[in-house]
C-alpha cells in the first residue's frame, strides 16, 4: 500500500480552462442526482393496490323502500329538504368505485339527465343511489 503525502501539490491552484467558466455548484449537484429508470412504475403499483368496491344490486324490498323515499323527495322538492344520500361513484381509472355519503339540500330531479340536483350544485345520477335519508334541519 502506498502512502502519498501530496503536501507538495496540495496548495496549488486548481487548473481552469481559459475558454470555459466553471460550472456553479448548484448545477454540478444536479449531475449526481438519483436516476429513476422506471419512471411512473411506483405510481402504477400504487394504482393497482388501490381498493375499489363493486356496485351491488339491491333486493326488491330495498328497491321498494328506495322508490318510496324517492317519491317523497320529489313531493318535497319545493321545500329543499336536507337529505343524506348514499350512492355509488364509479372509478375513472379502473373497474369498480366507492360508496359515497353526501348530505345536502335537494333542489330538483332532472328527468332528462336522470340526476338529483342539489342547492350547492352537486349532481347525483339516480341509477347509482342506494339510500335516501331525510334529515331534520
Amino acid at each position: 500500500m502506498n502512502n502519498y503525502n501530496y503536501t507538495d501539490i496540495i496548495e496549488h491552484p486548481r487548473y481552469q480552462l481559459k475558454n470555459h467558466k466553471p460550472m456553479p455548484l448548484t448545477e454540478r449537484a444536479v449531475q449526481f442526482s438519483p436516476f429513476a429508470a422506471l419512471t411512473g412504475f411506483d405510481d402504477e403499483i400504487d394504482e393497482t393496490a388501490r381498493y375499489t368496491d363493486e356496485f351491488t344490486a339491491m333486493s326488491d324490498d330495498r328497491l321498494d323502500e328506495l322508490n318510496k323515499s324517492f317519491q317523497l323527495l320529489i313531493e318535497m322538492q319545493y321545500e329543499h329538504p336536507l337529505v343524506t344520500i348514499i350512492y355509488f361513484k364509479p372509478d375513472n381509472r379502473k373497474a369498480g368505485g366507492t360508496y359515497v355519503t353526501y348530505k345536502g339540500n335537494f333542489r330538483f330531479f332532472d328527468k332528462e339527465e336522470e340526476k338529483l340536483k342539489f342547492t350547492d350544485g352537486t349532481n347525483i345520477p339516480v341509477k347509482f343511489v342506494s339510500q335516501i335519508k331525510f334529515n331534520k334541519e
